[in-house]
Order: structure tokens, then sequence, then C-alpha cells
């Protein structure tokens, strides 16, 4: 085969096989008599699972060290190790395709916040129209990305001590009045009486155990940090001290 014929076989382009020559981690055929290079089934090989290892994610340097565990393997155990990683991958979209599935045919799976589980996708359903509070459209967005980030274990706790929360007898009520109250900070300054005010109303509407145990408020946390500077000053404080309280039990 010629370069280009090589490039199109494996779907990369020309320039591709150059640079991967030039970085020593595709090996370069003699030329022949009449200039051409020749390429063989090998180099379409070697070439294949560079492509599939650099879309996995990895990078040249880590292409380089998996090409050397492979070099004193034969051809069929190489081939036999690229169709696993095809496999592998196979898997992984058909996974993809399953959760897509289960969003699309969910009601309510695609929210304003984008797709979420079929529970937490529930308790947006049960909650009253907030369209208008710009603190319950903050507070659906750190639901989702709370849902996203966390583990099975943190995720299946989370959800059922705030779907507990949401679903006792005024807690949909509450949740608005801490809403409404937090709204009205949006222009106040962080000494404001009602911060404090505020910090207690949304305190009573979370639900016991929803940090983890072992939480820490820890000025250095980086998450933390995002999330304040999400907020203007007065609300930024008031979520400060709800999460005191949460932490400390000192609720009403």
């Amino acid at each position: 085969m010629r370069i280009g014929e090589l490039a199109t076989a494996v779907g990369v382009t020309t320039r591709a096989v150059r640079h991967y020559h030039h970085l020593g981690l595709l090996p370069e055929p003699e030329r022949r008599a009449n200039g051409y290079r020749d390429y063989t089934l090998r180099h379409a090989v070697v070439l294949a699972r560079i492509r599939r290892l650099t879309e996995l994610g990895l990078g040249l340097a880590e292409v380089r060290d998996v090409l050397a565990d492979d070099a004193g393997k034969d051809l069929v155990e190489v081939l036999t190790e690229l169709d696993e990683d095809l496999a592998r991958q196979e898997a992984a979209v058909r996974e993809r395709r399953a959760r897509l599935r289960a969003l699309l045919e969910t009601e309510g799976g695609l929210t304003d916040v984008g797709p979420v589980s079929p529970e937490l996708a529930a308790l947006f359903r049960e909650m009253p129209d907030v369209s208008g509070s710009p603190m319950a459209a903050k507070d659906r967005e750190m639901l989702a990305l709370i849902e996203t980030t966390a583990t099975p274990e943190e995720r299946e706790r989370f959800m059922g001590a705030f779907s507990g929360a949401m679903g006792a007898p005024g807690g949909m009520e509450q949740a608005l009045a801490a809403y409404a109250l937090l709204d009205e900070l949006a222009d106040a300054a962080p000494d404001d009486p009602r911060v404090d005010e505020a910090a207690r109303a949304l305190a009573e509407c979370l639900p016991a155990g929803l940090l983890p145990e072992g939480a820490s408020l820890d000025q250095d946390d980086s998450f933390l940090r995002a999330m304040y500077a999400d907020f203007p000053p007065a609300q930024a404080e008031a979520v400060r001290r709800t999460l005191r309280i949460v932490m400390e039990g000192g609720r009403s």
C-alpha cells in the first residue's frame, strides 16, 4: 500500500501518518526502487492501534508506551487485542445509547437543566411552577450537577433524602418561601439582616443527613468557592450560613 491507501484504509490523514513517523510511533518502511514507500498489513494494524488509543483519550506519550508493550507480540495477538478494544468501545456505545433511550422515554427526563435521571425528573415535576424565581432555577441546576457528579451510592442517598423532604407535609411551601427570601437578597449587602432569616428558612427545607458524614466547610474547598462565586454576595452569605446551620444541627 502507498501512504494514501494506508491512511484511507485506517481513516486518518496522510499528514497524521507522517506525524506518527516523525514521532517514532509508526515504523517507516523503506522506499522501493520507484521511490514510493510500501506499507504492509503490520503498518495498518499499528496505525489503527494508534488511532483507537488516541480516540480513547490517551496522549501520544501514553500511546508510545502501549506500542512498546506490543513490540514483542505477533500479528494475531495484536489483532486480537485491537478487536477486544473495539468490542469494549461497542459495549460503551451500547450503554450510552441505552441511557439516551431511557431519557427520551422518560416523561420529563429532558428538562431545562438538561437530561436528568427519572428520579430527579419526577421530583422536578412534583415541584410547583417556579419559573419566576432565579434562585429556584439555580437550585435545579445545582441538583442536576450533584446528581451528575455524585457516586451511585451518594446519588441514591441524596435523592432519597431530598425527595423525602420535598414530599413531607408543607415541604414544597417551605421551599417556595425560602426561594422568595433568597430572591430578595439579589441586590443586598452580605450584612443585610434578611440574610440570617433566609439562611434559617433554607436550612429548614433541607433534609437531615443531606451533607455526607465528614463534610467540611473549608474555605479552601474549590467546589465551595466556585459555588459561592456563582451567587450575588448576600445570597452567597445566606447559603454559607445555611450550610453551617445544617452542619452544626442548629435548626429551630
